[in-house]
């Protein structure tokens, strides 16, 4: 089935498509036949956008010009409601590299957040793969599904979400060394270790992705504790843009810095046993009590209020549902005008 997020050609009913304005404000619309978008600048009919080429200019109804194009992967996912915090697309992109996603993997995630990191490994795996995501808390899960709906325009048959702490969720989901890729984006990834390493196999990947200093020692120790493991590496990514203007070249004042460490190792065959590392002499003794010392279990997470939660499950919801009936090329049911469609934000 076509994903509506990765189309091509003319824009067509149920199209998501941004419009950058004069000033580089963006609006992100779902095109329904009939429909108008509003904003200061005065309307724009869908109608007026149904049929063009993606990359067109259109003028409203007061003469404003906007540039229309299908939003990215990554404009999508910087714009679309929030449950948890999000999975930058920079650090998305060095997860697909660094944990080696391809197509028709079979690969575990938790947790699954507002579900960028789920839109990108769907991607990659493409129809093929297969990708069973955990998720504890219920409002996450359904912020997650409306959004990857929204994007896809149906519930991708590839993908699952389930309920639940994934150490004790996951080997009722997948049997025993039959996963190819596990991607860890949680508060305490080392409490389920374990669990993942007996669900991949030999030569999968581990990745975690974290945000702390002492959930990155944490983790690392907890891989090399097990033996069944490569060596754990390390490592951020930091994006800085340029600003190029005829002579006029430097970096830009702003930059996207540290959103989280990086941290993979991949799983070694029954029975293996690692080379002992040739090292340097170093002061790295430590004990558990010095482990638990700098990593303390109450960690502490950022609380979405549920009020704020509650908003943004129904927006994700009224964009899933609009994608899903919105009317698409023949042979599909038509449009619904029954959720909103337009929604305003700005793309990273």
């Amino acid at each position: 089935m076509e994903s509506r997020g990765e189309r091509s050609g003319p824009f067509r009913a149920g199209d998501r498509v941004q419009l950058t304005g004069p000033k580089g404000r963006m609006h992100t619309i779902t095109l329904e036949p009939g429909k108008l978008f509003h904003s200061h600048k005065g309307p724009i009919a869908h109608d007026d956008l149904i049929g063009l080429p993606d990359g067109s200019v259109v003028t409203n109804q007061v003469g404003v010009e906007y540039l229309a194009l299908r939003p990215l992967l990554s404009d999508f996912v910087m714009s679309m409601p929030r449950g948890a915090a999000i999975v930058y697309p920079k650090d998305a992109a060095q997860i697909l590299a660094q944990a080696d996603i391809f197509p028709g993997a079979a690969v575990v995630e938790a947790g699954v957040g507002s579900g960028a990191l789920s839109l990108w490994l769907l991607r990659a795996i493409g129809p093929t793969g297969r990708l069973h995501s955990f998720e504890r808390r219920e409002e996450f899960a359904e912020v997650a599904r409306g959004n990857v709906a929204t994007f896809h325009g149906a519930d991708p048959e590839n993908w699952s979400i389930t309920l639940g702490d994934l150490a004790e969720a996951l080997p009722e989901q997948v049997s025993e060394a039959s996963v190819d890729r596990v991607v860890l984006d949680m508060l305490a990834p080392w409490e389920c270790v374990d669990a993942v390493s007996t669900a991949l196999k030999p030569g999968g990947v581990l990745l975690c992705y974290i945000a702390t200093v002492t959930q990155l020692s944490r983790v690392a120790e907890a891989i090399r504790a097990t033996g069944w493991y490569t060596e754990p590496q390390a490592n951020e990514t930091m994006v800085r843009g340029w600003h190029v203007q005829g002579l006029a070249v430097r970096p830009d004042h702003r930059m996207i810095a540290h959103t989280g460490f990086l941290i993979t190792a991949r799983r070694l065959a029954p029975g293996t046993v690692l080379p002992e590392l040739k090292r340097r002499p170093s002061k790295t003794e430590f004990s558990d009590e010095d482990v638990e010392a700098w990593t303390p279990g109450a960690l502490g997470e950022r609380q979405v209020s549920d009020k704020a939660l509650r908003k943004r499950v129904r927006a994700a919801d009224a964009a899933a549902a609009s994608s899903r009936a919105a009317e698409p090329e023949s042979g599909e049911p038509g449009a619904s005008a029954a959720a909103p469609s337009e929604s305003a934000g700005e793309a990273g």
